[in-house]
């Protein structure tokens, strides 16, 4: 048995004089710990009012309708993901350590874990895992690692289409950024509660301080003379934060440039992140249940059922699918939840296909056969039996098709019948910046470099897993 500090991710490995696996492990563990660490106040004050909401939907309902904001959502996420990243990874090792003090051969490892094994030989795949895996944990993570709001737009003529790490200086101002919800008056438990809420939702609301963004300044005893494009303004030094050059006056600088708005590119890319992984994720969940289910159906009862279905299937397949989004889009307008179900009730097809497939072959084997004789009902016999081991197949598909829905989402935010501005979709800042390709070339190519390497990870991690899954591929 291993001592007790080899419990951490990575010690054991280094023990064993595994170099590669004890960095990875160790990398993958102290990460969500450095960036705890890094936005710590983010991260307290997420959790803060994730529990101070869930209190007041028990004492008082009616006034958190009044004071919610759904923007402080986004903490919650990233103060959740980073937990559970940290309780994944030390879940994994510890599992691992087990198989490896119980000396579990590979006999005994299940078609994933061969699977997997297969997978790690294969270094290009392995890249594209951490590559895609490190753009959803960015997707998760964006309000803690954006430099700025991405859809504020201010002092455009100052701001816009700023060039790539290009600085620009700012004055900030005392008044806060936004609105600030004023506390509640009264005693008791609830009204504890609530004005602890809003000073919460206050402080991550509120990060930003209010700037007026300038070409240039001059400080004329009490006032501050400045200059925006062509037009020159005056304010008081009173209105400033504090009253010395260094403490009113910053640089920031867009790593990727900005739009024609002075929207920051670089927060609109990872905000854009969230919209577009989490579209193409929850199309393909809904295509794979609704197909698994359908060719469940379809493979198992076979005869009138099986025809039905699949002349079904025939005629879904027969509609061009971005004419048919089209139409339910111009029919009953444009909405993120209305994109998604679109895109997944007219990707289901091809999986049903797939499970249907692996049901006909799978029905005629001697457990299923046992399974009837034993008198087990068609649900356990569906659900316990064949679908996992029809499964698979419908894995390597749905990641093969996954870059399909994200570039099919990116193309209808491009049209204009997709994610509307101004939130951030990376179709729609391709299209924002199609008429600025020379002297914005930015705006566009950034977003569309990052479709381009999504799709590819979506393929080449699906091409990976095909061959490990397919035992005829194994060498």
């Amino acid at each position: 048995m291993a001592t007790s500090i080899s419990i951490f991710p990575g010690v054991y490995e280094l023990k064993r004089r595994k170099y590669s696996a004890s960095l990875f492990w160790s990398l993958l563990f102290i990460l969500p710990i450095i960036l705890i660490i890094t936005y710590f106040s983010l991260f307290i004050n997420g959790l803060a009012s994730l529990v101070l909401s869930l209190l007041l939907l028990v004492l008082s309902p009616a006034e958190l309708n009044k004071i919610f904001n759904f923007e402080i959502v986004e903490y919650w996420a990233a103060s959740v993901f980073v937990i559970g990243w940290v309780l994944a990874v030390w879940i994994i090792h510890r599992r691992q350590l087990k198989r490896a003090w119980e000396k579990i051969n590979d006999t005994a490892r299940s078609q994933w874990q061969l699977a997997w094994t297969e997978i790690k030989t294969n270094r290009l795949v392995i890249f594209f895992i951490i590559v895609l895996a490190s753009m959803y944990a960015v997707a998760f993570l964006c309000p803690w690692l954006v430099p700025r709001d991405p859809n504020a737009q201010q002092d455009i003529t100052v701001t816009k289409y700023a060039a790539p790490l290009q600085s620009i200086a700012y004055l900030k101002l005392r008044t806060p950024g936004r609105s600030i919800l004023p506390f509640r008056e009264g005693e008791g438990a609830s009204f504890t509660v609530i004005n602890k809420f809003i000073a919460v939702q206050n402080l991550l609301l509120n990060r930003e301080p209010s700037v007026v963004y300038i070409s240039s300044f001059q400080k004329r005893g009490e006032e501050i003379e400045y200059v925006q494009g062509i037009q020159k303004k005056v304010i008081s030094v009173s209105e400033l934060i504090g009253e010395n050059e260094k403490d009113f006056a910053e640089n920031r600088m867009f790593l990727l440039g900005s739009d024609k708005y002075g929207r920051d590119i670089f927060s609109r890319l990872l905000y854009g992140s969230r919209i577009s992984l989490s579209i193409g994720f929850l199309a393909m969940a809904i295509a794979v249940t609704l197909g698994t289910i359908i060719g469940a159906l379809a493979g198992y009862f076979g005869k009138k059922t099986d025809a039905v279905l699949m002349r079904w299937v025939d005629l879904m397949l027969a509609f061009p699918n971005l004419f048919l989004i089209l139409m339910i889009v111009a029919l009953f307008g444009n909405s993120i939840f209305l994109i998604v179900v679109i895109l997944g009730l007219t990707g289901w097809m091809g999986v049903s296909r797939i499970v249907r497939g692996q049901f006909l072959a799978l029905r005629e084997m001697e457990y299923i056969q046992a399974a009837h004789a034993l008198g087990f009902s068609h649900s356990r016999i569906i659900f316990k039996h064949l679908i996992p081991n029809a499964f698979a197949p419908v894995i390597v598909a749905a990641t093969l098709r996954l870059g399909g829905i994200i570039l099919v989402e990116a193309g209808l935010s491009f049209l204009g019948v997709g994610v509307q501005p101004p939130t951030a979709s990376w179709g729609n800042m391709v299209a924002e910046g199609r008429d600025m390709l020379i002297h914005g070339w930015w705006i566009s190519t950034f977003p569309g470099l990052a479709i381009v390497l999504t799709v590819i990870c979506f393929n080449v991690i699906g091409d990976g897993l095909r061959d490990a899954l397919d035992p005829r591929l194994r060498t």
